[in-house]
């Protein structure tokens, strides 16, 4: 099969993945192989391409925001049929034994492994997944193409959501909005959340509105109209933290979102983080992603996707990383769903 394989980190710029020829994968014992169809591109994968977080296997095959159809199984799989459209998230597997793994969390399981990272993911013709992390996406009506992106900011944006701990009736402020802030939009106002959003983008704050949000500004520059129950924070800048926990009122929670951050100083804990709370989005566990997938589908998520075809991989990360995408999610077509690849 064909896969983009990374052996060496370096700048996008720069070329780094390579598309080769690689033995096709099969499944073990209670595992998966999802011939892909497509795979949405993340800003986590760019991350990894350039060395913002460590290299776990060399070579590497990156994307964890898969959507594919069952095409081989493994002794004792039974909850999936050869032919079924499926889903790959960003966990992989985790061990299945610890307190976190019994206990549903098992995004903090010291043994998680992540699609694209720790195990091959989805920018190549198959991938394996383990039966028990396959996401069902036969109940899903959008093409293939507009189901990827929800497999990460989506879901990524459902599990931070829920750990912001936002009732019918709060103030929730999104700073950045992105893709992963406009699916946690979305899920607030259909449970009765006003939000608040603040960024430096005009198109953006246009975006915001449109989207229903309550107010959408620059919230370093316009005062926003309310204090804020709880807030989620998605661009990696610690100078944002301060002034976002300052808008929160006293018992409110501000989730950090991004897998890496810049320096974060608090100048005035008594004014700004006494009595308020900080959370981490830590990975994703299986409960959020499949929660959030059946709530995609009574939620019109029609955000645009920009396609690339197979072979052009590299352009696409370039221009995701230089913010030059026609629309906001950028998704691989490595093939069609009649089975062809070319």
């Amino acid at each position: 099969m064909r896969a983009w394989i990374l052996d060496q980190q370096a700048a996008i710029e720069d070329g780094p993945l390579s598309l080769v020829e690689v033995a096709t994968p099969r499944p073990a014992e209670s595992e998966l192989r999802i011939r892909v169809l497509v795979c949405g591109i993340c800003r986590t994968d760019i991350h990894i391409v350039e060395g913002d977080l460590p290299l776990k296997k060399k070579p590497i095959v990156l994307g964890h925001e898969v959507v594919g159809v069952v095409d081989q199984v493994g002794k004792g799989v039974g909850s999936f049929n050869i032919g079924e459209k499926v889903g790959a998230c960003w966990l992989h597997s985790s061990c299945n034994s610890c307190k976190y793994c019994l206990s549903g969390a098992e995004n903090y399981c010291s043994n998680i492994k992540c699609t694209g990272w720790d195990k091959d993911g989805g920018f190549a013709e198959y991938m394996i997944v383990p039966e028990r992390n396959a996401l069902s996406l036969e109940n899903l009506r959008s093409s293939p193409e507009k189901i990827a992106p929800l497999l990460c900011p989506g879901i990524a944006g459902y599990a931070a959501f829920k750990l912001a701990e936002a009732r019918e009736g709060d103030k929730l402020g999104l700073y950045g909005f992105g893709p992963t802030a406009y699916y946690v939009s979305k899920v607030a106002q259909k449970l009765g959340i006003r939000t608040y959003v603040s960024t430096r983008s005009p198109d953006h704050i246009q975006r915001a509105r449109q989207e229903g949000a309550d107010w959408a500004g620059d919230a370093s520059k316009e005062t926003m109209p309310n204090r804020l129950d709880a807030a989620v924070l998605f661009p990696p800048a610690g100078n944002l933290v301060e002034p976002a926990l300052a808008q929160l009122q006293a018992g409110g929670t501000l989730v950090m979102a991004p897998v890496s951050s810049s320096s974060i100083v608090i100048r005035d804990y008594s004014a700004n983080l006494w009595g308020r709370s900080i959370r981490t989005l830590y990975n994703v566990n299986m409960t959020d992603a499949r929660e959030f997938l059946v709530l995609a589908e009574d939620l019109d998520l029609e955000m645009g996707v920009t396609v690339f075809p197979f072979e052009s991989l590299p352009d696409a990360l370039i221009q995701t990383k230089q913010g030059r995408l026609k629309e906001p999610n950028a998704v691989l077509q490595v093939a069609r769903e009649n089975g062809t690849y070319r």
